[in-house]
């Protein structure tokens, strides 16, 4: 549904999918986008085996007349293809397992702009994790990997100081400027009572390089993310593969306490048309993203440049603006490569 001027405020999308292992899956998707940048999501789905998922969000940077900004969600889910395949950067792909991930999460945050690019923000965050039997053939991960940490499930509550600087010109769909946000997490893990708190922090960089027609953009991103403590659940710790980083590779394929990353990515404007009464921009996006994980501070400053893993790839965008991206990810590795889909950047 559009304005009179054109401009998209909701979007019903109805989908039926076929899926190989867990089968016919139905879902409905709602969005509504407001103006100030405010957006409620509304995603539910329904798989013949095993999947469910039910997700919200909502959220408003422009908060009692753009003082603050406030974001809160929920979720229940269930996915029966999730991948474990031991912990470091040096696990072969034949260690591949599976299990269902069932979870129930639920978050709040809530900044105060200190000026027009600087906001200082506080949240939490709630998370529950069960290990279940996945639905693919593979081997079920906590018969093959009983001892790693989360095995047995866990109930997280975590506590984060944000610090964000954003002078990019969209919160969407940016052209132009720079981003870094920095956090500090106390987590704790409710099922563990010999070994309940660790630490996690992050700082993450985007800088975009806009042509003179803003039809070719270059954007830069540098992740750093750490995790400290005993007894952390595998699927709490840093992560490498997915739709937002090291993309020619699954989702979470490295597992370690630490992370760096690298990704550069062109976008490139194709062509302008209009759908249903809406302009619809499309761009393909070449990229390169690079990273690794490792458990100690000691061992990265041994890592040489081929210790590090790099995938190449391609993206192709369809962007509806101010408020949707629509995006495919393809992504080259050594173990195949990897497609993705979503309705935002990567980053």
């Amino acid at each position: 549904m559009t304005t009179p001027e054109g401009e998209l405020r909701y979007v019903i999308a109805p989908m039926f999918v076929e899926n190989s292992i867990v089968g016919a899956r139905g879902s409905l998707n709602l969005f509504r986008y407001e103006p100030g940048g405010r957006e409620f999501r509304l995603i539910a789905s329904y798989t013949e085996q095993i999947e469910r998922k039910l997700v919200f969000s909502y959220a408003d940077p422009a908060f009692r007349h753009g003082r603050y900004a406030l974001n809160f969600g929920g979720s229940f889910f269930k996915n029966a293809t999730s991948r474990f395949y031991g912990i470091g950067q040096g696990t072969p792909l034949s260690d591949q397992t599976n299990y269902t991930a069932r979870e129930i999460r639920a978050n709040w945050k809530f900044g105060i702009y200190l000026n027009e690019v600087t906001q200082i923000a506080v949240g939490e965050r709630y998370r529950e994790v069960q290990v279940q039997r996945g639905g693919t053939n593979l081997p079920f991960s906590a018969e093959v990997f009983p001892n790693v940490v989360g095995m047995s499930g866990a109930s997280i509550l975590g506590h984060r100081a944000t610090f964000h600087y954003d002078t990019r010109d969209s919160l969407v769909v940016p052209t132009v400027g720079s981003q870094v946000s920095a956090y500090a997490e106390l987590n704790q893990n409710l099922h563990n009572s010999d070994h309940p708190l660790y630490y996690r922090y992050g700082l993450e960089v985007k800088k975009l390089f806009p042509s003179d027609s803003k039809r070719v953009i270059l954007v830069v991103r540098g992740d750093f993310q750490t995790t400290f403590g005993s007894d952390v659940p595998f699927y709490e710790r840093s992560s490498l593969g997915g739709q937002n980083n090291l993309r020619g590779y699954g989702v979470d394929r490295f597992i370690d306490n630490h992370l760096a990353a690298l990704s550069i990515e062109e976008r490139i404007h194709v062509m302008r048309i209009r759908v249903l009464n809406v302009s619809t921009d499309f761009e393909v996006a070449p990229f390169v993203d690079a990273g690794t994980v490792f458990p100690s501070f000691t061992s990265l400053s041994r890592r040489q440049l081929h210790d590090y893993k790099i995938t190449p790839g391609v993206g192709f965008r369809a962007i509806v603006r101010p408020n949707i991206v629509g995006r495919l990810d393809y992504g080259y590795s050594n173990e195949g490569g990897a497609v993705f889909a979503g309705l935002d950047f990567p980053f």
